[in-house]
């Protein structure tokens, strides 16, 4: 599970020169931060409620925690629990949860988290240090097995904290708790012990072994894990993390004129940060140099990611204008097989993303995620993507898409770890992945009238972790 996060470090640049060339030269002028979206389509409202109902029926209601995925018996997903904080308001404005109800949920997952043990031993905790393990027991909430007391999923769980602090804004007790326990519980994270010593936060820690050796730096998801530890109230980094951060930029970079953008093969690496905080208009001083900002980087990024695809260099099946979505997500397994004529490896989990970008992986395998996930970025492109996706046999079910298929994939002939196989349409994932499902619905929400933006762009956190970095203009600007 760990394999999404290894970038950068052994990231092959050999195919740069085709992913520069093969960017879609037909890339739209960026949609203005105050032009009102285009309404989206009654068919998307459905895909939205029945990604909603995978927070609302898997959830333990006890504790709050949310599974990693299902139907397979599954660990919680700390990162999914901040998605789920998330999805309850966005429900509660939708008509689909009691506003009661939503609250409940949300007070429960805090006072779970308010107490849940924290240590420095093997077993028997939750977290250490203000950080909680990535995976969690469903039921005691406990760290699972030796998973890695992780910094980015924190991140994810704080920003959902950091929402709820911000949505629950009513005079009762319970709404009182709610923002007292999200600000509270976030803020004893202790950011300075996890860049230990060193400009850059680490990935993670195990009571086993230490610190993780690779940090967060370079373009990627980690952007929100360096803005919150700057951002902290009580225990922030030291001066200099957000330069260390952008220190790899340079490598990164792909495409020219309207096109150029900082890469990072998966989309989800260009998403997250943009659930919960509003690039648009605002810039840091890589991004004043570029002449653009954050969220135009990830508009083309996405369009970097549909144009691989339809150029499709390792010729896989499925691929086109309208299917297309390469990011971390399930795969058929892991299998060296035939392939029009030459070895293909297929992968299960695993990141994946344009060859000639960092983190690059292409298997043949599209998430839907990866491109719902970007609707705010290029709406034009993923409304019609996401109308092609409920046609796929066996993609949409009752809780919206589950999470890949792969149409290469037909060997009638091999052992599948996870899904199914139709010998005429390829294999279709088996499960939901929270991480998966919160991006689908918290950006239909932001897209559809900057719900979970609107909320953050007055968190004290966020603001001074993005002064610090030294991103001005836009929003930040107004008092």
């Amino acid at each position: 599970m760990l394999d999404r996060r290894l970038f950068l470090a052994n990231a092959s640049l050999g195919l740069a020169g085709f992913a520069t060339g093969c960017a879609d030269p037909a890339v739209p002028v960026a949609i203005s931060p105050k032009a009102p979206p285009t309404p989206l389509p009654d068919f998307y409202g459905e895909i939205e409620y029945r990604t909603f109902r995978y927070f609302r029926d898997t959830v333990n209601p006890v504790n709050g925690l949310v599974p990693d995925r299902w139907p397979t018996p599954s660990f919680a997903s700390i990162a999914a629990v901040g998605s789920a904080l998330t999805v309850w308001p966005i429900a509660v404005a939708r008509g689909w949860i009691k506003r009661d109800l939503a609250r409940d949920l949300t007070l429960a997952t805090l006072r779970f988290f308010d107490t849940a043990p924290q240590g420095d031993a093997a077993s028997g905790t939750s977290g250490h240090r203000g950080f909680f393990y990535h995976f969690l027991d469903m039921k005691t909430g406990l760290r699972y097995k030796q998973t890695e007391l992780s910094s980015v999923d924190t991140s994810l769980l704080h920003l959902g904290m950091l929402f709820a602090a911000g949505w629950w804004t009513g005079d009762t007790p319970e709404e009182q708790e709610i923002r007292r326990l999200g600000i509270d519980i976030v803020e004893r994270a202790e950011w300075l012990w996890f860049q230990n010593g060193r400009p850059i936060v680490s990935m993670g820690w195990h009571p086993e072994s230490g610190f993780i050796e690779r940090g967060w730096d370079g373009y990627n998801e980690g952007m929100m894990t360096v803005l919150l530890s700057l951002g902290s109230g009580r225990h922030p980094v030291n001066d200099g993390a957000w330069e260390a951060w952008c220190a790899p930029y340079p490598r990164c970079w792909r495409g020219e004129g309207e096109t150029r953008h900082l890469a990072f093969a998966p989309l989800f690496g260009h998403q997250y940060s943009h659930m919960w905080i509003d690039f648009r208009g605002i810039r840091d001083t890589v991004m004043r140099g570029a002449g653009f900002d954050y969220f135009e980087n990830s508009r083309r990024a996405t369009y970097a990611n549909r144009a691989y695809c339809i150029a499709n260099p390792m010729h896989w099946d499925g691929y086109s204008a309208d299917l297309w979505g390469l990011t971390a997500c399930d795969g058929p397994g892991n299998f060296k097989l035939p392939f029009k004529g030459s070895t293909r490896e297929f992968h299960s989990y695993s990141a994946r993303g344009p060859l000639g970008q960092p983190d690059e992986r292409d298997d043949g395998t599209i998430a839907p995620t990866a491109a719902l996930g970007s609707l705010p970025f290029a709406p034009e492109i993923v409304i019609a993507t996401a109308r092609a996706f409920m046609a796929v046999p066996g993609l949409y079910r009752e809780y919206g898409f589950v999470d890949s298929f792969n149409p290469s994939f037909r060997y009638t002939d091999q052992k599948l770890q996870t899904g199914s196989m139709n010998a005429q349409t390829g294999w279709v994932a088996r499960d939901y992945l929270g991480i998966d499902q919160g991006p689908i619905i918290i950006q239909a929400a932001n897209y559809r009238d900057e719900f979970v933006w609107k909320v953050m762009r007055n968190s004290p956190v966020i603001r001074r972790g993005l002064e610090r970095a030294g991103f001005n203009g836009g929003w930040l600007a107004a008092s």
